[in-house]
């Protein structure tokens, strides 16, 4: 059963860089398959697990992103995004 959030992006640098490094760490850790999109930029579904694939979604500060994760910790691994996107400065 896929399990899916919307997140609003609140740091500075957006989905960039360290923020996207961070976010790929997490994504990894968990065996789910994850995808992200950019909402308000009207980017299609990417492999969050992908660095390259993060930074092309240009989520910058006030965009939304969309979490879904397909899998046996799926749950877990969307609050962890959540969270996280919720923390990184």
């Amino acid at each position: 059963m896929a399990v899916c959030t919307e997140v609003l992006v609140m740091n500075e640098v957006g989905l960039h860089a360290r923020p996207a490094a961070l976010f790929v760490q997490e994504a990894a850790r968990h065996q789910a398959d994850i995808h992200v999109r950019n909402v308000t930029g009207g980017k299609d579904w990417v492999d969050a697990k992908s660095i390259l694939s993060v930074l092309m979604l240009g989520a910058s500060k006030g965009h939304t992103i969309e979490i879904k994760a397909d899998g046996p910790d799926a749950e877990e691994a969307v609050r962890a995004l959540e969270q996280l996107m919720s923390e990184v400065e």
